[in-house]
């Protein structure tokens, strides 16, 4: 089982390696918005909604290596003052009542939405931008299965030290 979380982590290391990397072109697109503003007159629609692509790609896809490196929003009211197990336990519920179920349900009811926007291959949100719509939503269910395949990881490797103990 082991085996299974090592491969889950790999593939959310993988793809945080490839999408860091918008986050660069992101501001080098900005930059060159706003020179093309300010500077030359220009405007373009289809550029500015591609920082919006890019940031959303960058925030959809790297979720799952945030949870896997633990750099996500928490509250700690009662995490911080309780043991090593205690923590460990809180994880455990939260990922099999809370974060299981959410994205279950997210990728449900956003799953009709998805294909329908890829049967009309989804057109531009503004007049004059980007035709793809529908790879913008794709990234909901992909986003949901890079949370859902960490935190089945996470869960092995709890369990597994859980049970050790």
């Amino acid at each position: 089982m082991l085996g299974i979380a090592d491969a889950i982590d790999q593939m959310n290391r993988t793809v945080a390696c490839l999408i860091r990397w918008l986050a660069l072109i992101m501001v080098l697109v900005q930059f060159c918005i706003v020179i093309g503003r300010y500077v030359f007159g220009f405007n373009s629609i289809a550029a500015q909604e591609s920082v919006l692509y890019l940031h959303a790609t960058l925030f959809m896809l790297g979720a799952g290596f945030t949870l896997l490196v633990d750099k996500h929003v928490r509250v700690d009211v009662f995490y911080a003052k309780v043991s090593d197990a205690t923590r460990r336990r809180i994880d455990i519920c939260g990922h099999l009542l809370l974060l299981i179920p959410s994205m279950t349900a997210l990728v449900y009811w956003s799953w009709p939405s998805v294909r329908n926007s890829w049967k009309i291959l989804e057109g531009p949100i503004s007049v004059g931008g980007i035709e793809a719509v529908f790879l913008l939503k794709s990234l909901i269910p992909g986003f949901c299965i890079l949370i859902l395949l960490q935190s089945l990881s996470l869960l092995i490797r709890m369990l597994n030290t859980e049970l050790k103990t």
